[in-house]
């Protein structure tokens, strides 16, 4: 998937690769479950490698807003605590399952909207490619390495959120 090494565009990828789970995780034709799997170890691994390699390095600059940045951190714990409630929704086909996917799907979808519209749009403004590209690199390595290290499952969740 990532044929760039600009920060910017890589985190828009992982938006996009979220919806795509999204709607796989609407749809009655769809491993569910396995949408439900792919999209938690996304997330996690998304907002761990944003908060340690991104969103530092970010608030250096300027004319980019330490509010916005500590809004969107802020905003992974709501997405986390939605998360977890939607790994704990035993039968994917119920009533539950589609309250808490929607819930989730809120909360995710306005982070992805104002940190697209503030923070990326900030980096785009303010950061040298060259430096996009620095943190793109670090920011690929931290998730990955989030991946690897199970991020997505529910214990990992549970402990994140402070359940």
């Amino acid at each position: 998937m990532a044929e760039t090494s600009d920060v910017v565009e890589l985190i828009l990828q992982d938006h996009r690769r979220m919806e795509d789970l999204f709607r796989r995780m609407r749809s009655v034709e769809a491993d569910r479950a396995a949408a439900l799997h792919e999209f938690a170890h996304l997330l996690i691994a998304h907002a761990l490698a944003e908060e340690s390699k991104v969103y530092p390095a970010l608030k250096r600059y300027k004319n980019i807003d330490d509010e916005e940045v500590e809004h969107g951190e802020h905003e992974h714990e709501e997405g986390n605590k939605a998360l977890l409630g939607l790994l704990e929704v035993r039968d994917v086909g119920s009533e539950e399952w589609d309250a808490k996917l929607e819930e989730l799907v809120e909360a995710v979808t306005h982070h992805a909207d104002e940190e697209e519209r503030t923070i990326l749009n900030g980096a785009r403004e303010n950061v040298a490619m060259e430096r996009r590209e620095e943190l793109g690199a670090a920011f690929l390595e931290e998730r990955e390495r989030r991946l690897k290290d199970d991020c997505g499952s529910v214990e990992n969740v549970r402990r994140l959120v402070g359940d």
